[in-house]
């Protein structure tokens, strides 16, 4: 999914989407998964539509902000996976920790600290993200939770 160049478009994207779903204007596919996550996010609508205030806002983890944007990223990273099931895997356990958690959001919560790791940790040693790992903390979240085995 391309949304933007840069922080500032990235962000945009999720505004005009955001604003064309509340208007009820016909949205494009990647647009409709935008403001999808938009919506299952009320404490971000503030943020959201202030506009260009928040396009250039910082925030940082070290005080203890969460990052809407990236916070709403991750869902949609997660949300493509699990939509090709890529990496293999990742669909049964998205779904395990869904019916376990009640629901895709919430189990898109508990999986963005895998992703989130997986990243950090790509861009840390500058290599492509490692799958393997990635999925074992994914099923290491699944057993913590007593969900069943999603993948296999």
């Amino acid at each position: 999914m391309f949304l933007g160049e840069d922080r500032e478009s990235y962000r945009k994207a999720f505004a005009e989407a955001w604003r064309k779903a509340r208007a009820g204007e016909p949205l494009e596919p990647v647009e409709r998964i935008v403001a999808d996550v938009v919506a299952e996010h009320p404490e971000y609508h503030r943020v959201i539509e202030r506009g260009d205030q928040t396009l250039q806002r910082e925030y940082l983890p070290e005080t203890g902000e969460t990052n809407p944007f990236l916070h709403m990223g991750l869902h949609i990273a997660l949300r493509e996976q699990v939509s090709a099931d890529r990496p293999a895997g990742v669909r049964g356990i998205h779904a395990s920790l869904a019916r376990v958690l009640g629901g895709r959001t919430e189990a898109e919560h508990r999986m963005m600290d895998c992703l989130a790791e997986t990243l950090w940790q790509a861009q840390r040693q500058g290599t492509m993200p490692d799958e393997r790992a990635y999925l074992q903390c994914l099923e290491e979240l699944e057993r913590k939770l007593g969900a069943p085995p999603g993948r296999g």
